[in-house]
């Protein structure tokens, strides 16, 4: 795999380094004085999980305290979510924000008690996570062309696999079709990794899903890769076009990156975003992105807020127009 490509807006990327001038609060010095508790909304094992161990590990040795991975899966996220909103706002917890949980999960939900953009504070964005168009080998389809007239031609089984109703990946395979104006029967797993073992199987013909979960099988010749998410060519996956070549405009491609408890001391939250920077610099950690087919981007906590907006707005559009009702 080739090392990874590393964005950074310029002057933002100077604004997060920055030293916090001298006119403002600062950290306390013995900050952090004990281990930091990041919350992975996700399993063990999961692309989120596996992420946020890359970026957690190093980040403890930039810190000099350990970061703590806690493991709240359930609820697409939800249950996460809403212990990350509880926590104490003392610089000592962190949650792994990614678009299932923090937007998608939430949008499901009659009664989660938490709002993405209201009720956290922003460190950072360090993340985008594109997804990967994949099929069964066996299928004599071998471009976005040939899998949409593939599907128009009426073929069946013609199968769409998920993690599940709701999940990112019915999601992005949704929006994919609505895009490429070709239907596919939908068929959800519990999980990711249910959903990809079909399509391996052959139970079911094609999926859409994130890099990481995609590519063991890809480079394993298990299945076939056809294009990514990514608006442009990544050379994280030289060979593989984006959809975009096919559908032009095409984008839908996940974020990750960290919130913290709402109120947390803003001279702490600099500090951590200072942190993560620096962590994301460290060649071990773009090489483990690299490898997850992962892209570093860094954006400060404005720029995040408004990519999450902007994600509620088009996962609503989705939600809604695949007629999903909250639970």
């Amino acid at each position: 795999m080739r090392p990874s490509k590393f964005l950074m807006l310029t002057a933002a990327a100077t604004a997060l380094i920055s030293a916090t001038p001298a006119t403002a609060a600062q950290a306390p010095k013995d900050y952090p004085n004990r281990p930091l508790r990041l919350i992975v909304p996700n399993a063990p094992g999961s692309a989120v999980d596996t992420l946020s161990r890359i970026v957690g590990t190093k980040m403890g040795e930039v810190v000099g305290q350990q970061v703590v991975m806690d493991n709240r899966a359930g609820a697409g996220g939800i249950i996460g979510m809403e212990i990350a909103k509880d926590a104490n706002p003392d610089g000592y917890t962190l949650i792994s924000a990614t678009t299932a949980a923090s937007t998608i999960a939430r949008l499901l939900q009659k009664n989660a008690r938490f709002h993405p953009v209201n009720d956290y504070d922003y460190v950072v964005q360090y993340a985008v996570t594109l997804n990967v168009l994949v099929v069964n080998p066996s299928l004599p389809i071998k471009s976005v062309k040939e899998l949409i007239a593939y599907a128009k031609s009426g073929k069946k089984p013609f199968n769409m696999a998920s993690a599940g109703a709701g999940s990112q990946s019915h999601l992005s395979g949704a929006f994919f079709q609505q895009a490429g104006k070709f239907e596919s029967l939908h068929v959800p797993y519990k999980g990711g990794g249910p959903s990809s073992a079909s399509v391996v199987a052959g139970e079911s013909q094609w999926t859409l899903i994130p890099a990481p979960a995609a590519m063991t099988h890809v480079n394993a010749g298990r299945m076939r890769a056809l294009a990514h998410t990514l608006p442009k060519p990544t050379p994280l996956l030289p060979g593989i076009p984006p959809i975009a070549d096919t559908i032009p405009g095409f984008d839908y491609s996940g974020w990750m990156g960290f919130f913290v408890p709402k109120g947390t001391p803003k001279p702490i939250i600099d500090k951590l975003r200072a942190a993560v920077v620096k962590t994301m610099e460290a060649p071990e950690v773009k090489k483990g992105m690299a490898f997850q087919a992962t892209e570093i981007v860094i954006q400060g906590p404005a720029e995040f807020r408004k990519v999450v907006e902007e994600s509620m707005v088009t996962n609503a559009k989705l939600v809604k127009s695949l007629g999903l009702t909250a639970n």
